[in-house]
């Protein structure tokens, strides 16, 4: 059989142990294994009339090309956010624009029927997609198209809805708990209010868990629009009641104002990211409100920057085997998964089926902004 295998979205470590692993079992049992470049920008740019020239969107594996690749972090097959079945703007390459086509169009065009014919002048017979919501749901939609997929999932966000893990959640909560512990000695040589700005566009769930693991002073996470005023009220006591004279704050990048709109240009998909900064904002209301001066930090890309940790390395190695093995049983169109602690598979559509976010009532004090985690029993190790 002849898999191909793609990374798609922010790159997670993790990222190469999981290709690796796949590659490996892949030719131990018989099999070749074609690499996708850049994601499914990969796909969406292989022109079939140009083979030569297409060549540089294809990277074929194997055991020597992947030996040392699980020692460092992000994905050596590069990647993208295009998704060919909402391609836009420069997304859409030049073989495939029509006379009609303008580069500043927002028009949305469909060229699944581009990709399906592509995947069969490559001779592929299944593809493995190793990404979050975006990379995973158009991997569904091939496979309601015809053709065989096994979704891996990836997020430093953790909040691909199906699994209670995905690959590159432990390295970025590992990352932001050193860098949060590193800033405390210079928000408490300035004896200053620190903010310090984390991913999570639509989930506070890395906020929350490095808040919790960090003993910050008080946490803002994307579900719970907060109210300044008592914001800075909050920290002000903390800073009082800290010996070395300073308070810290971590802030989901999704966080929102009360009674503030979120602005929908916040985010730029392909940047990806806040564009405006909402812990900049947040710093600059907290000094007018507290008269302090603020440091702030976005913490940003180093969150899944350099190697993985041993959990990452674990479930990316252990997400491989079990795609490998629904391959074996010809089981498809399926999301590989950790569920109450258990190596598990589900369809691959119950991505679109709900939203993962972090459980408030549970696991967030909504009037004193910081985690309430008190009654772990029969929850999941990384609490949502």
């Amino acid at each position: 059989m002849k898999i191909g295998i793609l990374t798609g979205g922010g790159d997670v470590p993790g990222l190469n142990p999981c290709i690796k692993a796949v590659v490996t079992r892949a030719i131990d049992e018989g099999h070749t294994v074609l690499g996708i470049r850049r994601g499914w920008r990969g796909l969406l740019n292989y022109d079939r009339d140009d083979e030569a020239a297409s060549q540089k969107w294809l990277m074929p594996l194997d055991k020597t090309t992947v030996r040392t690749i699980d020692r460092t972090g992000g994905t050596f097959l590069h990647t993208s956010r295009t998704n060919p079945g909402q391609a836009k703007g420069t997304d859409i390459p030049v073989f495939l624009r029509d006379n009609d086509w303008r580069a500043d169009s927002q028009d949305l065009h469909d060229f699944t029927p581009h990709i399906l014919k592509t995947l069969e002048h490559l001779g592929l017979e299944i593809i493995i997609p190793i990404g979050g919501d975006d990379t995973l749901n158009y991997g569904h939609r091939l496979h309601s198209e015809g053709f065989p997929v096994i979704a891996i999932p990836k997020t430093m966000d953790n909040d691909v809805h199906g699994t209670d893990y995905c690959i590159g959640f432990s390295t970025a909560i590992t990352r932001n708990v050193n860098f949060i512990h590193s800033l405390r000695t210079t928000v408490g040589s300035h004896e200053r209010i620190g903010i310090i700005e984390l991913f999570g566009r639509n989930s506070g769930e890395t906020c929350l868990i490095s808040a919790y693991l960090a003993d910050v002073d008080r946490a803002i996470i994307s579900e719970v629009p907060f109210d300044p005023e008592r914001l800075a009220g909050l920290l002000m006591e903390d800073k009082q009641k800290n010996p070395s004279d300073y308070a810290i704050l971590t802030i989901s990048e999704g966080a929102s104002i009360q009674g503030e709109e979120v602005n929908p240009k916040q985010f730029d998909r392909q940047k990806r990211g806040s564009v405006s900064g909402i812990g900049a904002k947040t710093g600059e209301i907290l000094k007018q409100i507290t008269g302090q001066n603020i440091i702030y930090q976005q913490v940003a890309y180093l969150m899944r920057s350099g190697a993985p940790d041993s959990m990452d390395l674990m479930v990316g190695f252990n997400f491989a085997n079990m795609a490998m093995d629904l391959i074996s049983k010809k089981k498809f169109g399926r999301l590989v998964a950790l569920r109450e602690g258990k190596y598990a598979d589900v369809p691959a559509d119950i991505i679109s089926q709900g939203v993962k976010r972090v459980d408030v009532d549970e696991l967030y004090d909504t009037q004193l902004y910081r985690p309430k985690v008190r009654h772990v029993n029969q929850k999941p190790l990384f609490l949502y």
